[in-house]
């Protein structure tokens, strides 16, 4: 085992030589990507990023401080209506409209946190249930957020139009880059926070939050800055969202977006920044690609539709997508409960020993 004998060898970004080479690598193929896939592929590999920075925002919440949230939809909501409203309403730029987003998202994410100084477990999660299914119905019945019909994202200007400096991004191609810088950044952040003194306390309090409390550790200011800080990551992908998809009403934002927030960290493994990003990856190829059109699977795909006709209606197949991925939340649990982090943790350590 390799001892850590300085604390800067606890906060270092890059561990060793290998790391360095391998995220050279793995950015590489990003940046090129677009130069070999379909415009599909693009996009669908920009809603990846997107739900990679809400998965990474959500694990520092409930993997890292051991707090629950089912109402993550909400906040995702908040970054995509306020992104678009303070565009065309306030006619600000982009960047400026997206970062407020997020610090609105992240005011109702303190807000929500004040509860979790008193509530704990289920009664926890019924609360933030609340506050998403809340957050949805609201916005549907608000004439200003276009109800239920929903908005329309305005054109993707990342200029500043009000200096007559206009830079719109009209292929997918540029969304995606766009996209790609914002996960690299997001992720950078996630990564230092879990370093600081915050990622500590929130990690301490994931513990035990009684001998947290003991040693010194504000509870009221640590808990609602963990809702907060995941809040913010939430909106940032929820602005990001709302132009990647181009039009999104109200049920988009609902309470199984949430469930599948959870289930993306916890297939990834639960305080992981590496397992955000793989169980956010994996989750949303299989909703938006594999298990979209499970009909066309191999095999499979005729068995199932033929169940369908026999036992369901042919409209019922939709249904197979989310019992898919409950399956595979299912397995995951039952084979290896650290998520797919700590099978990347096995494979790692048996390399290490092998042939012993």
């Amino acid at each position: 085992m390799d001892m850590k004998r300085a604390y800067y060898e606890d906060i270092e970004l890059f561990k060793s030589g290998t790391i360095v080479f391998w995220t050279i690598v793995f950015l590489a193929v990003l940046v090129t990507f677009p130069l070999y896939m379909s415009n599909y592929y693009l996009y669908l590999f920009s809603l990846m990023m997107v739900y990679v920075i809400v998965s990474v925002g959500l694990n520092i919440l409930v993997g890292s401080t051991g707090q629950i949230s089912l109402g993550h939809a909400g906040f995702f909501a908040i970054g995509a209506y306020g992104t678009v409203m303070l565009m065309t309403s306030l006619n600000l730029p982009f960047f400026v409209a997206i970062i407020a987003a997020a610090f609105i998202a992240a005011f109702f994410g303190f807000v929500l946190g004040l509860p979790a100084l008193r509530l704990e477990g289920p009664y926890l999660t019924i609360a933030t249930l609340a506050f998403g299914l809340a957050i949805m119905h609201i916005i549907g019945h608000t004439e200003i957020f276009g109800g239920r019909q929903g908005l329309v994202a305005p054109a993707f200007d990342i200029g500043v139009p009000q200096l007559g400096w206009s830079y719109i991004l009209g292929s997918m191609i540029s969304k995606y880059y766009l996209v790609l810088i914002f996960t690299i950044v997001m992720v950078l952040i996630a990564i230092n926070i879990l370093k600081t003194k915050a990622g500590r306390a929130f990690v301490a309090i994931r513990d035990s939050d009684i001998a947290a409390e003991v040693i010194g550790i504000n509870l009221t200011m640590y808990k609602t800055l963990a809702f907060a800080t995941s809040a913010f990551f939430a909106g940032i992908g929820g602005g990001l969202f709302a132009f990647v998809l181009g039009f999104f009403d109200p049920f988009t934002f609902n309470l199984i977006l949430s469930v599948i927030f959870i289930v993306m960290i916890v297939v990834g493994g639960l305080g992981s920044v590496m397992g955000s990003i793989s169980g956010a990856i994996l989750i949303t190829y299989l909703m938006y690609d594999l298990f979209k059109n499970i009909g066309e699977v191999p095999i499979v795909g005729a068995l199932l539709v033929a169940f369908s006709k026999q036992f369901m209606t042919i409209t019922g197949m939709d249904n197979f997508n989310y019992i898919a991925v409950g399956l595979v939340m299912i397995g995951i649990m039952l084979f290896e409960p650290l998520g797919l982090f700590g099978g990347w943790i096995r494979i790692k350590k048996y390399w290490k020993t092998w042939p012993f």
